[in-house]
């Protein structure tokens, strides 16, 4: 059984900092491709932050979050993480975590958490 568990959020005011953590089991961290996504009321869920399973520091971002967000995972305990520096209200949005297929497996399939709740506010 496959899960990917987050935790981390949680209320912080403007200018603050956040990190979340993704917990895996079913699954090995370091053998997917694996991001961050988000999502506030209203709106589409978008990538916010990813990493893939290839080399381990190939990373990407939201260009809304660049050089605030980074991603990052730690295989000995099969986790990844996204630390949130200078935090922003429009940051404010459930994060989920998100598992990819490598695109060296011909078996293509993907899992979400359940998400965090992050809010930004004064």
């Amino acid at each position: 059984q496959v899960q990917l568990v987050e935790s981390g959020g949680g209320l912080v005011q403007p200018g603050g900092s956040l990190r979340l953590s993704c917990a895996a089991s079913g699954i090995i961290v370091s053998l997917h491709d694996m991001g961050w996504y988000r999502q506030a009321p209203g709106k589409e869920r978008e990538l916010v932050a990813d990493i893939t399973s290839t080399s381990g520091v190939g990373t990407s971002y939201a260009d809304s979050v660049k050089g605030r967000f980074t991603i990052s995972r730690d295989n000995a305990k099969n986790t990844v993480y996204l630390q949130m520096n200078s935090l922003k209200p429009e940051d404010t949005a459930v994060y989920y975590c998100h598992a990819q297929s490598p695109t060296w497996d011909f078996r293509k399939y993907d899992y979400w958490g359940q998400g965090t709740q992050v809010t930004v506010s004064s």
